[in-house]
This record gives C-alpha cells, sequence and structure tokens, in this order.
C-alpha cells in the first residue's frame, strides 16, 4: 500500500462546528480542572500543589535553611509543572505575602511586594522555605493518605491532592477565571472553622445556619470592618454566592485644644495602598475634598495613612462617609464558592457542603493512614516473632546459618517460619545478638501489639474515626487557632452601615459667588459679592437675573414648561468672559425660558404661577432636581409658567395686565408639590402681570417715582382669592409692575 492511500485512510470527515465543540470543551476542562478553580479537599489549584510537594522534596521544612526561589522554580517546571516560570513564582510569592493569605505556606527571605502594590524581587534574590501550615497540609503524604499520579512526562508521582490537615479552602480562600464560571472565596478564621468542624461531626444534619454561630465571616490578612448584616451573611454561605462590604479601620487622633487628625490602621482587603492614597490625593487635588488640608502616609510595617482635616469643625463622620462613597476605603468581596469536588466536578457550594467535603476528605485520609500504620505493624511483629524464636534457638540457628548452603529454607522448615521472618534473621547483624536484644523486642512487640488493637479497633467503628478527626480539629485549633498570634481574628465583624447622607455642600469649598443670566440664556459665575451694574454682555444681551450665593448653594431655576432645574453653585461656569449657553448645563427645550432663579433655602416657601394666574405654594426642598431633565412641578396645559417668587409676608398682593389690584391673605393659597394650582386672581381677557407678598401690618410697597410708598388702607383693594380686584391706588406705576 503506497503512504498516499495511507494516508487518506486515516482523513475523518467531520463538521467544523462539531470539530470546534469538541476541542474547545476540551480546552476549557483542562483549563477548569489544571488551572482556574481549587479542588475543595485541599484548597489548591494544580500549580500550588506542585510547588509545595517540590519545596519537601528538597527538604525545606520550617526547621531547615532558606534556598534560592529560583532552584525551587526550575524543579516544579522540570518535574511537575510544564509552564512559564513566571506564573510558578508569581504563585509563590503570592503564598508568602502575608497581606494576600491568611495562613502563608511559604516562609520568604527578601523582597516579596508589599501592601502598596510592589513587586517581588526576582527569584534569583529571593530565598523561601515552607511554614508550618504547609507541613500541615502535608502530614500523610508517606502514609500513603492520598493517590499518587504520574507527573507530565511519567518520569515521577505527584499526589493527586494533598491531605490537609485543616480546611485550606476557607482558611486561605482562593480567586481564579475560568471559561464560563469562576471562584471568589475569602479567607476566614481557622479556629472558627476548626470549632464550625468539631459541631458538625457531632451534628451533621444541623443547618448552615448554626455553623456561623462559630465561623462569624471572612476574616482578611488585612483586617478592617466587616459591614454586613447576619441575614446577609447567613444567605450568602447557604448559597454559596453573595458579596460583602469591608471598610477601612479608623479612628480620630487627638492632638490637642479641639485639634484632631483621622488616623486609618486597615484597609480593604486586595487594595493596593499606594493607589488608595493616590486617589485620596488626585480628590484633595481636584478640590473635592475641602474638608481635607493633606494625606500623609506614615506606615512601616503596620498600616498608618494620616488625613489632617481643614479645621476643627469638620465633622470626621461626614469625611469618612464620603471617602467610603467615593474611594477603595470601602470596598465589596464578591462571593462564589465554586470549587472541584473529589470527582473534579466543578460545583458551587454552600459553607456546609464545603465543610463536608473537608471531613469526608479527612475520614478517607486517616482510614488510610491507619490501615497503612496498621500493615507496617503486622509486619514489624511478624518480624519481632522471629527474631524472639531465634533467641529461643540461637545455637541451633547459628549452627543451621554456619553450615548449610542454603539455610532459608532449613529455618522455615525446621521453625516454622515465614519467609519475612527468615529474610529478616539472615540480614541481621552479629552485634545484635546479645541477650539484652531480647527483652527490647518483647517490650517492641507488646508496645505495637497495643497499638494493632487500637488502630483495629478503630477501622472498625466509624464513630471512633469520627471522634479521632474530632481531636485532630481540636489540636490543629491549638496550633493555628485565635489564641496564637497568628490566628487571632483580625477583621471586625460590624453592622451594615447606616445610611449617613453626606451634604453635598460639605464636599465643596465655599467661596462666594455673583451668579448672572442674561436675557439670551448665558451664564456665568463672578467671584465674589459684587455689583452687576457693570457686568458686559455678548451685543444684543442684556442682564436678566443676578443673585449673590455661595458655590456651596443650589441654585433653582423655574421654566416657563413649569419645571424646576437645579445646579450646584460650583458647577456654573467662572465669570471671565461672557459665560456660557444654560442649556449646556440642564436640558431646557428651545422653546421654553427660564422665568425665575434663586438660591435654595430648603424651607423656604415658594409661589409658583402661569401667566394666566393659576398657581399654588410650594416648599423650595420639593422641587429640587436630580437630573438635567429637571422636576415637573407645575402642570401649565396650552398656559406657560411665569412667576417663582418667595413667600415673604402674610398678604398676597395681584395685579393683572387689565390693571385690576386683589389683595388677599397668603393662607388663602394652598400648599402642594405637584398640580395645576388655583385660580389667584379672575381675568376676563387679561393675564397677571406682577406678584407681590408683603406683612399687613407694615402696609403694602410699590414703586413710586424715585422711592417707594407705603400703601396701608387696603380696604379698597382686600378680597377673596379669585377675585376681580379693583384699580390700583393712585400713583401706582403704569408698568403695573409693584418694583
Amino acid at each position: 500500500m503506497t503512504t498516499e492511500a495511507k494516508t487518506e485512510e486515516k482523513i475523518e470527515s467531520a463538521k467544523l462546528a462539531d470539530a470546534l465543540s469538541e476541542r474547545y470543551l476540551a480546552y476549557a476542562m483542562s483549563t477548569i480542572v489544571s488551572r482556574s478553580l481549587p479542588d475543595v479537599r485541599d484548597g489548591l489549584k494544580p500549580v500550588h500543589r506542585r510547588l509545595l510537594y517540590a519545596m519537601r522534596h528538597l527538604k525545606l521544612d520550617p526547621t531547615a535553611g532558606f534556598k534560592k526561589c529560583a532552584r525551587v522554580v526550575g524543579d516544579v517546571i522540570g518535574k511537575y509543572h510544564p509552564h512559564g516560570d513566571t506564573a510558578v513564582y508569581d504563585a509563590m510569592v503570592r503564598l508568602a505575602q502575608d497581606f494576600a493569605v491568611r495562613y502563608p505556606l511559604v516562609e520568604g527571605q527578601g523582597n516579596f511586594g508589599n501592601i502598596d502594590g510592589d513587586r517581588a524581587a526576582a527569584m534569583r534574590y529571593t530565598e523561601a522555605r515552607l511554614t508550618d501550615a504547609a507541613m500541615a497540609l502535608m502530614e500523610g503524604l508517606d502514609d500513603d493518605a492520598v493517590d499518587f499520579i504520574p507527573t507530565y512526562d511519567g518520569s515521577e508521582d505527584e499526589p493527586a491532592v494533598m491531605p490537609a490537615a485543616f480546611p485550606n479552602l476557607l482558611a486561605n480562600g482562593s480567586s481564579g477565571i475560568a471559561v464560563g464560571m469562576a471562584t471568589n472565596i475569602p479567607p476566614h478564621n481557622l479556629g472558627e472553622l476548626c470549632d464550625a468542624l468539631s459541631y458538625l461531626i457531632k451534628h451533621p444534619d444541623c443547618e448552615c445556619s448554626k455553623l456561623l454561630d462559630f465561623v462569624q465571616g471572612p476574616d482578611f490578612p488585612t483586617g478592617g470592618l466587616l459591614m454586613e448584616s447576619h441575614n446577609a451573611i447567613v444567605k450568602a454561605y447557604e448559597t454559596g454566592r453573595g458579596s460583602f462590604r469591608i471598610r477601612a479601620k479608623w479612628e480620630k487622633e487627638d492632638l490637642g485644644h479641639g485639634v484632631y487628625q483621622i488616623v486609618i490602621t486597615e484597609i480593604p482587603y486586595g487594595v493596593p495602598k499606594s493607589d488608595l492614597i493616590a486617589k485620596i490625593a488626585k480628590l484633595l487635588n481636584d478640590k473635592k475634598l475641602p474638608m481635607l488640608t493633606d494625606i500623609r502616609d506614615e506606615s512601616d510595617e503596620n498600616v498608618r495613612v494620616v488625613l489632617e482635616p481643614k479645621n476643627r469643625t469638620v465633622e470626621a463622620e461626614y469625611l469618612m462617609e464620603y471617602l467610603f462613597q467615593h474611594t477603595d476605603l470601602q470596598s465589596t468581596f464578591h462571593l462564589n464558592m465554586n470549587v472541584l469536588d473529589a470527582d473534579s466536578t466543578p460545583k458551587v457550594m454552600s459553607l456546609k457542603q464545603v465543610l463536608q467535603a473537608f471531613l469526608a476528605h479527612r475520614m478517607i485520609v486517616l482510614t488510610r493512614c491507619s490501615r497503612h500504620r496498621l500493615d507496617k505493624i503486622l509486619h514489624r511483629m511478624e518480624v519481632l516473632q522471629g527474631f524472639l524464636i531465634t533467641y529461643l534457638n540461637l545455637d541451633r540457628v547459628i549452627e543451621i546459618i554456619r553450615g548449610d548452603d542454603e539455610p532459608k529454607p532449613v529455618l522455615m522448615k525446621e521453625f516454622d517460619l515465614t519467609e519475612v521472618q527468615v529474610e529478616a534473621i539472615l540480614n541481621m547483624k552479629l552485634r545484635s545478638l546479645r541477650k539484652l536484644e531480647e527483652m527490647q523486642i518483647k517490650n517492641e512487640y507488646d508496645t505495637l501489639d497495643a497499638e494493632r488493637i487500637s488502630l483495629e479497633a478503630l477501622l472498625a467503628d466509624e464513630n471512633l474515626r469520627w471522634a479521632k478527626i474530632a481531636e485532630q480539629m481540636v489540636d490543629m485549633k491549638k496550633r493555628f487557632g485565635q489564641k496564637t498570634k497568628l490566628g487571632a481574628r483580625r477583621t471586625i465583624i460590624a453592622d451594615t452601615p447606616s445610611s449617613v447622607e453626606v451634604p453635598i455642600e460639605a464636599m465643596i469649598e465655599k467661596e462666594p459667588i455673583t451668579v448672572v443670566l442674561s436675557k439670551k440664556g448665558w451664564i456665568r459665575a463672578l467671584k465674589g459679592h459684587v455689583d452687576v451694574a457693570e457686568a458686559k454682555f455678548k451685543e444684543g444681551d442684556d442682564l436678566k437675573f443676578a443673585i449673590k450665593a455661595q458655590t456651596t448653594d443650589k441654585i433653582l431655576f423655574f421654566a416657563t414648561n413649569g419645571r424646576f432645574y437645579t445646579i450646584m453653585g460650583d458647577k456654573i461656569v467662572g465669570g471671565r468672559g461672557f459665560g456660557e449657553p444654560i442649556r449646556l448645563s440642564i436640558d431646557l427645550p428651545e422653546k421654553d425660558d427660564i422665568v425665575g432663579m434663586l438660591t435654595c433655602s430648603p424651607d423656604q416657601q415658594l409661589l409658583v404661577a402661569t401667566n394666566k394666574g393659576k398657581g399654588f405654594l410650594t416648599v423650595a426642598k420639593e422641587v429640587i432636581a436630580q437630573t438635567r431633565a429637571g422636576k415637573i412641578v407645575l402642570n401649565v396645559g396650552s398656559d406657560e409658567a411665569k412667576f417663582c417668587i418667595p413667600v415673604t409676608g402674610d398678604m398676597v398682593a395681584i395685579i393683572g395686565q387689565n390693571r385690576k389690584l386683589l389683595v388677599f391673605k397668603t393662607s388663602e393659597i394652598p400648599t402642594m408639590t405637584r398640580g395645576s394650582g388655583v385660580m389667584l386672581q379672575k381675568y376676563q381677557g387679561s393675564c397677571t402681570s406682577d406678584i407681590e407678598f408683603f406683612n399687613e401690618a407694615e402696609g403694602m410697597p410699590f414703586a413710586f417715582g424715585n422711592g417707594t410708598r407705603i400703601e396701608r388702607d387696603l380696604i379698597g383693594w382686600m378680597g377673596k382669592r379669585a377675585q376681580v380686584g379693583k384699580f390700583p391706588p393712585v400713583g401706582f406705576p403704569r408698568s403695573n409692575k409693584f418694583k
């Protein structure tokens, strides 16, 4: 058969979609199982497992000296993990960072990065060894605790999973992104986990919420405050999905004479300190933090970031609340307990399921270790029995060994010995043939026999095995629990943050301004409270409104469409030039125009009215608009809004273009938040010209010549709302305006 014929036979036809789907699925599963998701039993990904195993082979236990990280990384990628050295070294560095993992598995020597986000030094400059926690994860590897699988090239074996004496998945957490799925598990307090495991052993049918009496929540290595309610925490751990708000820990330092500074001592998990400080500094430079004068980083091995308030009257709570809302001093950790189960199947588990999976693994480990130890004991006891027979027949044994060319079968037949016993006898050293050894062997035999009985009882009784696992959890708590320096809880569980509303004014530097709006809709803010008589405008334009305000004020604009628009004083363009069109700041339709402009005093009553004399009273705080589109207050219909006047007296005077004046009590006008209003004055083919508020005791003012005239005798014009009114007093301006 020709080569071409052989090649043609190997070609298989397949749809492109099917071939791509099959290969992509294989790639996805490889990513999920071999790279991204941790095993629920030991909480490790393959790279971490291989890294620890390689370091164990290099005898880098906690009592040994350090070795170069380059040596470790070389062994890992050469024997177990055929990937890039950078990825392996990055994984190693993270396991050594006490601000990244709660219980470090690697002890580093040299520059392993810091909480500022600086990277570690190159692997040729750093050294490492294992920690006690890492050794606890590998206890039992020599006792057949777990299965071993061939390495990628088949030259060596590696553990499929670590024995894991403690629940590393929860203790140190894990994160990773696979194809179509991800995992994100926070660190927890190991002492609390041991308490929960002990309770779960005794009460296997308990609810997940009961376990949270022991596991309070995440315990991040960087501390901080966990700002979540207990119910939210319970729900997250019951479903395996949720989110936790973490806040920085801060305190006020009294500097005397009422002066203080704020000191941040702990920051949220995973937030680089340098980035955090840079963001706060940017807010400060952009003048978005007028309450803050300076920020300093005084950190050493402990975090200490100092915030200097502008003065002693600044409310620390307002300042910190603003920073929590606009910086990473408050962050959110999204919980997603998506892990590989014992069958390497991805699954989102609850807290109880994770702990149950760990306990099931520990039961397997205990059983295998016990059987391995029992086999060793039985083998040793068999050998010791042969030694005892030798001592009882020492002369004959020596004679057979010296006289026979093949002493092995003779010894087996004459003394009824097993092959194992004879091999041990023949391999004995002459100096071991002392009388004293007989007593030692008997004592060793009795000790091993007692241990055999104990192990056989343990393997025969599941309850005894669970009791043994419970003892192991107690031992783990003693080694790494809350009473140790490493195990003391760092993250404080706090209540859900109260909704402290930070006034916008508190975040703006307060400066006097004069807001000027022209007739053609150009707006600007002049610095200071100035006279606008000499203000310049574009050709054909002129002054329409001008008010004195502060940069911290909300400026209200009332338009002919009955909508209120709001612009913060600090957002109005500066006074140089002619300003800018107001329509760049608000969505004011082309057919509408501004008819009122005033600063917002929240409790100030305002009268809003239409051209045809319908209106009502409202309160300033009710008309503040939150968007550029404004807030509809007065329904104008076919009419248009014309007046927005602050209420300044107990009487109101209204005059129409028909020159009829009506005076009535302010209390006759209803207060509403939105509507068409009521008739203020009745007209026949006319409309409203002007409205004025005054106090009855002071009289009605109106312009007269170059001054003001006060009309006190108002009997002729007093009436009820919606009446026609009468002609105004002699001397009232022909413009029908009060001013």
